[in-house]
């Protein structure tokens, strides 16, 4: 099974999620330093709505500018240009496998679609 994880490697629950995937034998694991190469707008509408998730459940409050930016409450296509133009708005780890998306808060929901 192919996996691809947009991964932040300063993240204790996007390492965690990484380590599951690396100790599964039958994945084929990509892995996307989201910072250093981040989704498209295009991409991150797809991965949150394969996830069954608004971008609003997608967006990083910890640590970001965007409660001062106003993005909790934004429209979704406010939320998703900010964060393809700064991806450490981007809540994380996202999880893509042929059985769907999720966002692994916490690092077993990866389970789910493995």
């Amino acid at each position: 099974m192919k996996a691809t994880i947009w991964h932040n490697p300063k993240c204790g629950t996007s390492r965690k999620t990484l380590a599951i995937l690396e100790n599964l034998a039958d994945v084929d694991l990509e892995v996307v330093e989201y910072l250093k190469t981040p989704p498209s707008r295009e991409k991150l509408e797809q991965l949150y709505r394969d996830a069954g998730i608004a971008p609003r459940d997608g967006l990083r409050l910890r640590g970001t500018d965007a409660k001062e930016r106003g993005l909790p409450d934004a429209d979704a296509d406010t939320l998703l240009e900010a964060m393809a133009a700064d991806p450490i708005l981007i809540e994380r780890p996202l999880v893509e496998t042929e059985k769907g998306v999720r966002l692994c808060r916490p690092q077993d929901r990866v389970l789910e679609i493995l």
